[in-house]
Formats: C-alpha cells, structure tokens, sequence
C-alpha cells in the first residue's frame, strides 16, 4: 500500500511548532510495510485542506492527516476530510460519553461536544490522553484515510496502539524488520557495497544516515513472523559479512548502549576525561540505564591547569605539544584510568570551534585516548571541515570515543580504519 502524510495548522507552516507528527507517522508505517510517497503541510484554510485531501485521494492508497481535530473555530480537518471524501458527519456517542467523563464537573460546550462528530461508518481510534478521538473508514473508491490529533503526546498512543495494528491486520500479513547499525563507513560508500541487496522486493534492504553513523533496514513481509525473519536472515548475514568490524550492532541503536551492555557483561569499569566534548561522552553513556554498573566517573577538564592538577597532565608537555595533541591525550586517558581505578580510560582533546583553528591545528581536529592500564591507543580526528558545526563535532568525537571502546571489548584494535570515518 502507498501512504501519503498531510499535516494540518498554520503553526506547522510559520515554523512556531516543529512537526514531529510526520516523522513519527512515516516511521510507524514502515514497519508494517507501507510505503510512504508524499508528505505534505497544508494551514488551517478550508478551501486549500481541501484541495490537499482530493489530490491524496487520487494518488494514494492511504491518506493520513494529522491535526486539526480540536474543539476551536480553525479545528477544520473532520469537517474538511470527510466533505471531501462524500462521507457526512455523525454524532459517536461513546466517544461523547468519554468526553463527558473527562471534563466531569468542570464547565464545557458544544465546541467540545464537536469533536465526538465522526464520518459515518469510521472506525474510532480512542484517544487515551486527550478527548479528540481519531477514525479511519474507506471512501467509495477504496482509499483509506485515518485522522490523527496533532499534539504529539495524543497522536503517539493512537498511532501505535490503534491505528498501526488496524493497518496492519488489514494488510493480512507480518512485517519483520532488522537493521543493521554501522559506525566508521560512510552511507555512499556503505550503498555501493550492497547495491545488489537493496534491489530484491522481499527482503527489501535500504540504507539510512544517521548524524555520524548509518544503518540499514532489512524488512520482509510473510504470513508468520518466523516466515519473515527467516527471508531477513541470509541478507541480514551477507551484510553483516560485507561490511565486517564496522557493523556494531543489529536491533540496538545507538553504540552508548552497545558499550554499556557489553562493559557490565564483562565486568568492567570506565573513566572518562574530556575537554572538547565537555562531558558528552558521559551523558551519554550515563542516559543508558545500568551505566551505574561500569561508569566510575566523568571529568570535564578543559583548563589546563585542571589537567595538570587533576589528571597529572605535565606542564612541560602541554608547553612543548599543547593541549590539543597525541600526547596530552595519553596522558588524560591514563590520569583518569589510574584516579578513578577504572579498567579503561579515556580521554578526549580538540578543537570544537568555530574559532581557534590554526593551519596546523584546524577546528575539528581531536585526539581520543584509550588506555587499559597496560597499553594505549589513540584515535585521530584530522578535522578540516567547514561544513560541520560544533555540536555535530563533538557528538562525532564522543562516538568515535565510544567506537575504540566497543571495538576493544570485541576484541577489535581500537584505531583500525575502514572506510571513512565520521
């Protein structure tokens, strides 16, 4: 089935509100295998909504329209929907209940008692937040068209927890997914690799770019999901065996997670010391729940004189090689390895801009340290780039830090390239 996306409100065309409805919508759908081919964003006018929603009726086979359910004047997307789609509106008298035990004592109208006004024969998505409920129903020439509420804490459950399994048993079939997460090969150059793979129509595989890293999705559609991964299994593997040490993970996003599984499998511990990145590379592995278990501490050290004192940084070497260098980077890897008695340390020095580059020393250029007490590595970021602002910088160096740790724990040399790095 293919599926097009049409956003309701003003708000989202001004840039006031960021339409994170789409986004979470067109991912949801994929997992079920339906194909999304237009999204769109259309202000509260009538006239225009209108026009939107018979062009989405003509091309697709499924329309899905997000805000515009509320009880004020511009909430006009049922109204405007189902004029369009020939269906006539009707009171729903369950959902009029539920809004009558939300608001319980406190006052309400008829600007209330409007958003339990249904098209005739829809089914009902139940709103479990707020008092718009959602519906789906099929016009005259087949096409679907569901309406989602625009508040993202009232479209999320109802996606998920109505709509989704909706489209899904009318599909009458299972859809599997696996991705594979890659971190050090570039999404062009990760393609090229399996072009073959990404042409079959089930499995299909389709490559993603993340910020930093990328992944790809292998998604096959059966009758049982045991059917569905089987047909996943073999592409899945013949992947994984392309690319090699690069692939981190399959089904866990995100190396934090990865790192901070395998640490407390291991029963190990780590220590970072950061100067460019002040204390990314901590959050984020303290955002994953259980990092109590191997996380001993975070230092943020970005003067000097800190590195010195704390992590016993010498003077002399932070004169002769500054702070941004192979060398001080050691050396914060192993102060804060040996303070905090941690099995691995690491430290992190660069320059994350936009100012204080030089020719020699150009914004972006970072070195990450990783120590086991008995042998360190470094990794090196040579920077150059002016496309890259500073966030995404030190979000690349903190991943890359993570990378020498998931590599070290798989047994992996910690600095080995291939491809091209983040």
């Amino acid at each position: 089935m293919n599926a097009e996306i049409l956003s309701v409100g003003t708000e989202l065309l001004l840039g006031h509100t960021v339409n994170t409805d789409a986004s979470e919508v067109a991912r949801e759908l994929s997992t079920i295998g339906i194909n999304l081919l237009y999204a769109g964003t259309v202000g509260d006018n009538p006239q225009r909504l209108r026009e939107a929603v018979e062009q989405g009726l003509k091309r697709s086979g499924l329309v899905v329209t997000t805000g515009g359910l509320g009880p004020t004047g511009d909430d006009l997307t049922k109204e405007t929907v189902a004029e369009a789609a020939g269906k006539r509106l009707v009171l729903h008298e369950e959902s009029l209940r539920r809004i009558e035990e939300y608001f319980k004592d406190r006052p309400w109208g008829e600007s209330q008692k409007k958003q339990a006004m249904l098209p005739e024969g829809c089914t009902v998505l139940q709103n479990d937040v707020g008092t718009a409920p959602g519906c789906v129903f099929e016009t005259a020439d087949g096409t679907l068209v569901a309406m989602l509420p625009g508040p993202p804490s009232e479209l999320g459950p109802m996606l998920k927890n109505y709509l989704i399994p909706y489209l899904a048993a009318r599909e009458q079939a299972v859809i599997v997914s696996r991705n594979i997460h890659v971190f050090g090969l570039g999404e062009g150059t990760a393609a090229e690799m399996i072009s073959d793979l990404t042409e079959g129509a089930n499995p299909t595989a389709a490559t993603y770019a993340k910020e930093n890293e990328m992944f790809v999705r292998v998604t096959a559609r059966a009758k049982t999901a045991e059917e569905a991964e089987a047909l996943c299994e073999p592409v899945v593997r013949e992947i994984c065996k392309r690319y090699g040490d690069v692939v981190y993970s399959i089904d866990v996003d995100g190396l934090e997670n990865v790192v901070v599984k395998e640490l407390a499998r291991q029963k190990m511990t780590l220590a970072t010391a950061e100067s460019c990145t002040g204390g990314l590379l901590a959050k984020r592995i303290t955002d994953v729940p259980g990092s109590s278990e191997v996380f001993e501490m975070g230092a943020v050290t970005y003067s000097n004189r800190i590195k010195t004192q704390l992590l016993g940084v010498p003077e002399e070497m932070l004169r002769e090689y500054g702070a941004v260098s192979e060398q001080v980077a050691r050396a914060m890897a192993e102060g804060v390895q040996k303070c905090a008695g941690s099995t691995l340390g690491i430290g992190i020095t660069g320059i994350a801009g936009p100012g204080g580059g030089t020719p020699e020393k150009p914004v972006g250029l970072v070195y990450l340290a990783m120590t086991d007490g008995k042998q360190t590595w470094v990794r090196k970021l040579p920077g150059g780039s002016r496309s890259r602002g500073r966030a995404s910088l030190r979000n690349a160096a903190a991943s890359n830090a993570l990378d020498m740790v998931r590599r070290y724990l798989a047994g992996l040399t910690p600095v080995a390239e291939m491809g091209k790095r983040p």
